[in-house]
């Protein structure tokens, strides 16, 4: 079994987008069911939120330095993709878990981001790891999951990735549409809005560990 110790970037990436199928799965099967789906809901924002920030951290900065334009190029658009998804789930936030409209639009962020994912897993990693010795591609990995484990946990808030005028409207884990996408801003932002964030997010409701974990293709959640 591959542990997240030994891990190659391209499993530490896909394990996470396995996760988030599995969590929207949970979301549908729990159709009818209010509470659980506003849990389910939570759950996998708080997942592409803190997987979003750490590609942007520790993976695209090195598209660009291992791969040169053409690296550059897969970082922007890769970069403009997540954007799409933080703008969706900004307006996903002020919608009804339950209604029809908040399950046809997380539906379209899960298609959006299957678009991506395939695109990650099929084209934009495997260039990275050919550019990459064994042990950079072991670091690289070590890096992506030390990132997220950096990422405030589901009981904190993630709106230190969020940033302008906004920003005071955005309760819980919502990436905010207008948020640096480069760092350093969304490490700088984070730690300068962490203590506020905590408070603001206080009371959103999660699953809870053991039912992620029942579902999880990652391992404990951390």
């Amino acid at each position: 079994m591959t542990t997240a110790q030994d891990q190659s970037i391209a499993h530490a990436v896909t394990n996470d987008h396995n996760q988030f199928w599995a969590t929207y799965d949970e979301y549908v099967k729990n159709a009818g069911n209010v509470d659980a789906q506003t849990r389910w809901s939570n759950q996998l924002t708080w997942e592409i939120a803190r997987h979003a920030i750490s590609e942007e951290l520790a993976i695209y900065p090195l598209f660009e330095k291992h791969l040169g334009e053409r690296g550059q190029k897969m970082a922007d658009q890769d970069r403009e993709e997540h954007q799409e998804v933080k703008e969706k789930l900004f307006d996903l936030d002020n919608m009804t878990p339950g209604s029809e409209e908040h399950a046809a639009l997380l539906k379209v962020i899960i298609d959006r981001l299957k678009t991506h994912a395939h695109s990650e897993e099929t084209h934009d990693l495997p260039a990275l790891e050919s550019a990459l010795s064994g042990s950079q591609n072991m670091d690289a990995a070590k890096s992506f999951n030390t990132t997220k484990k950096f990422v405030p946990t589901r009981y904190r808030s993630l709106s230190g990735y969020v940033s302008g005028e906004r920003w005071l409207k955005c309760p819980g884990l919502r990436p905010h549409p207008k948020a640096p996408n480069k760092p350093p801003f969304e490490t700088l932002v984070g730690m300068l809005t962490a203590p506020v964030d905590k408070l603001r997010d206080s009371f959103r409701q999660y699953p809870s560990v053991e039912e992620v974990e029942s579902i999880t293709h990652a391992g404990p959640i951390n």
